[in-house]
C-alpha cells in the first residue's frame, strides 16, 4: 500500500523536576541545599530513512511522545536528560502544520540532515541555586518546564529528477521498466499503476538519474479524477518531465489532444509546474501506421509547443537509448532539484497559545503570566541578543503589548513575566 499523507500528534518529554534536599552527614549539624537538577526532557527527531519511499509506518501510528527527563534528588544528584524520539521519514517529506498547512520543514533541505520538530523542556533546578546569604535554607525547587508539542501533517513529495507522465496505458511502466532495475507492474488495461514508481537510470560516463512514473493522469486530475489528485503532488520536485503519449493511437485516442490535456491539468494544479521543461516521447512507435494517424500535425504540434521529440517503443527498445542519453543531458544543464522553504515561522508555535494568557497589575508593575509563556522561557537564553529579540517578536505576534497597554501600561512601568522583568518602552 502506499501512503504518501498522514497527521500524526508529537511531543516532546517534559523537563524532569529540580529537588528541594539538604546535605545531611554525620558530624554535620546543618548542612546546606544540594538538591539536584531535573534532566532535559527528549527531542522528537526527524530523520531520514534511505530505504523508505512511502509513509506506510505511520498508517497505525499517529502518536509520537518523548520520554520525560528524570527528577534531580539530594547530594546534588541531577536527573537523567531523556533520549531523543527518532521518527524515520522517506526522503522528500516535508512536515506541515496541521492547522494552517504552512511548512515547517523539508527533509530533503541540507542533504537531508536531522530535524529537531519539538524541543523537550528543561530540568528544573534544584534548591541549591536558590540558597543566598539571607536564604540559606530555601524549601522550593523549580520544576521543568514542559515539552513543545503539535499535531503536524506529512506529505511526501517523491525526490525524482525525472517524471514520467501521460495518460494510463501509454506505455510509461514500461519505459522505466527498460531503462532502470524497476519492476513496475504491467498490463494492457488503465491504471494497472496505482502507486508512483522510482527507478535509478544508469548512462555511461554520468552518475545517472531518478525517474519516477506518475500514474493516474486523466482529464480532470487536478480535481481529483482518477488518480492524478493524490500523485499529482510527486511531480513537483522533478527537474525535467517526459511527457509519453501512444503514438499507434490504437485505443482511438488523438496524441495531440492528450497533450493538450495533461498539461492543461499540470497548470491547474500549479503554475509552476506547467512550466517544467518537457520531451515528447512517442511510445509504440512500432505499431505505428503512417497511414492512419496524422504524424506531421503531431510534429507541428510538438515543434509550436517548442519540445523536443522522440520516438521510441517500450516493447523493441527501439529509441529508449538515445532518449536516456538525450535525458542526462538536459538535466545538467537544469537547476538542482527544488527544496521548499519553512513558511512556518518559529514563533508561530508560541502565539497559537498566546490566548490562554493572565495579566494583573500591582501598582506600576504588571505581571504576566500562562503555561504557553512558562514554557517559552524555557527557551530562552536571556544573555543572548539573538534569542531576546526572539522573545520580543513573540510577545508582539501573541498581542501581549497591545494588551498591556490597553490595561494602562506606559514608559517606565514594570513588566513581570516569570522572574524576568523589563522597563515597558512603547
Amino acid at each position: 500500500m502506499f501512503i504518501d499523507h498522514v497527521k500524526i500528534y508529537i511531543k516532546a518529554g517534559d523537563g524532569g523536576n529540580g529537588a528541594v534536599s539538604f546535605r545531611r552527614e554525620k558530624y554535620v549539624a546543618a548542612g546546606g541545599p544540594d538538591g539536584g537538577d531535573g534532566g532535559h526532557g527528549g527531542n522528537v527527531v526527524f530523520r531520514v530513512d534511505e530505504g523508505s519511499n512511502t509513509l506506510l509506518a505511520f498508517r497505525y501510528k499517529h502518536k509520537f511522545i518523548a520520554l520525560r527527563g528524570g527528577d534531580g534528588k539530594g547530594a546534588k544528584c541531577h536527573g537523567a536528560t531523556a533520549d531523543d524520539l527518532l521518527v524515520l521519514v522517506p526522503p522528500g517529506t516535508l512536515i506541515k502544520d496541521a492547522e494552517t498547512g504552512k511548512i515547517i520543514h523539508d527533509m530533503s533541505q541540507d542533504d537531508g540532515a536531522d530535524y529537531v520538530a519539538c524541543k523537550g523542556g528543561r530540568g528544573g533546578w534544584g534548591n541549591r541555586h536558590f540558597a543566598t546569604a539571607t536564604r540559606q535554607t530555601p524549601m522550593f525547587a523549580k520544576n521543568g518546564t514542559k515539552g513543545e508539542e503539535r499535531e503536524v501533517l506529512l506529505e511526501l513529495k517523491m525526490l525524482a529528477d525525472v517524471g514520467i507522465i501521460g495518460y494510463p496505458s501509454v506505455g510509461k511502466s514500461s519505459i522505466l521498466a527498460r531503462i532502470s532495475a524497476a519492476k513496475p507492474k504491467i498490463a494492457d488495461y488503465h491504471f494497472t499503476t496505482l502507486s508512483p514508481n522510482l527507478g535509478v537510470v544508469r548512462t555511461t560516463g554520468e552518475r545517472g538519474f531518478v525517474a519516477a512514473d506518475i500514474p493516474g493522469l486523466i482529464e480532470g486530475a487536478s480535481d481529483g479524477a482518477g488518480l492524478g489528485h493524490a500523485f499529482l503532488r510527486h511531480v513537483e520536485r522533478c527537474r525535467l518531465l517526459l511527457h509519453v503519449v501512444d503514438i499507434s493511437c490504437f485505443e482511438g485516442r488523438d496524441p495531440v489532444e492528450d497533450i493538450r490535456t495533461i498539461n492543461r491539468e499540470l497548470e491547474r494544479y500549479s503554475a509552476e509546474l506547467a512550466t517544467r521543461p518537457q520531451i515528447m516521447i512517442a511510445n509504440k512507435v512500432d505499431s505505428l501506421d503512417r497511414e492512419l494517424v496524422d504524424v506531421d500535425a503531431f510534429e507541428a504540434y510538438v515543434k509550436e509547443l517548442g519540445c523536443e521529440l522522440l520516438y521510441v517503443s517500450a516493447a523493441t527498445g527501439e529509441g529508449l537509448d538515445d532518449m536516456v542519453r538525450l535525458v542526462a543531458e538536459r538535466l545538467r544543464d537544469l537547476p538542482p532539484m527544488k527544496v521548499y522553504d519553512a513558511e512556518y515561522a518559529p514563533e508561530d508555535a508560541y502565539v497559537e497559545g498566546g490566548k490562554e494568557t493572565t495579566i494583573r497589575r500591582e501598582n506600576d508593575t504588571f505581571y504576566v503570566e500562562g503555561e504557553w509563556l512558562f514554557n517559552l522561557m524555557g527557551q530562552i537564553n536571556f544573555s543572548d541578543y539573538e534569542s531576546l529579540n526572539f522573545f520580543q517578536r513573540v510577545l508582539e505576534k501573541s498581542g501581549i503589548f497591545k494588551e498591556l497597554e490597553a490595561r494602562g501600561c506606559k514608559d517606565g512601568h514594570t513588566v513581570s513575566i516569570y522572574d524576568f522583568e523589563f522597563d515597558y518602552v512603547k
